[in-house]
């Protein structure tokens, strides 16, 4: 019998949609990009940040699971945000005016790429990819 190679789990960190959601996920993102020897972890603060507000502010029910992991053939880091909202992420037109609506342009400014693909049974997973 020959042994099998099993792919490292990826550490997930599920959260009940409320304000202090963001913050745990902002805890587990430092703890993952210090496993990873990241030292610099602005980025990733600041998107999973927006991801996770936006997931418990436009979704509010179910969890959210978050997911870090590095991709390695293109030196970066992905960081997913799950929820079980239909509807897609908007990057809006830049409005001076609004009081919201800033936080996907920015992101889209900083990381390599980013998109959104739908989950089989219900909801979407946001990801992003961070250059190292």
């Amino acid at each position: 019998m020959s042994a099998v190679a099993l792919a490292p789990e990826t550490p997930t960190l599920v959260l009940a949609p409320s304000d202090r959601a963001p913050a745990q996920a902002r805890r587990f993102l430092v703890e993952q990009f210090r496993s990873l020897g990241i030292a610099d972890d602005f980025v990733g603060r600041l998107v999973v940040t927006e991801l996770v507000t936006n997931a418990y502010k436009h979704v509010g029910v179910g969890h959210i699971v978050v997911r870090i992991f590095p991709d390695e053939p293109k030196r970066n880091v992905c960081v997913e945000v799950w929820d079980e909202g239909a509807a897609l992420p908007v990057v809006r037109p830049e409005d001076h005016d609004a009081t919201s609506g800033r936080g996907l342009p920015l992101i889209t400014e900083l990381v390599q790429e980013w998109g959104v693909r739908p989950l089989y049974e219900t909801g979407k997973v946001v990801w992003v990819r961070c250059a190292l």
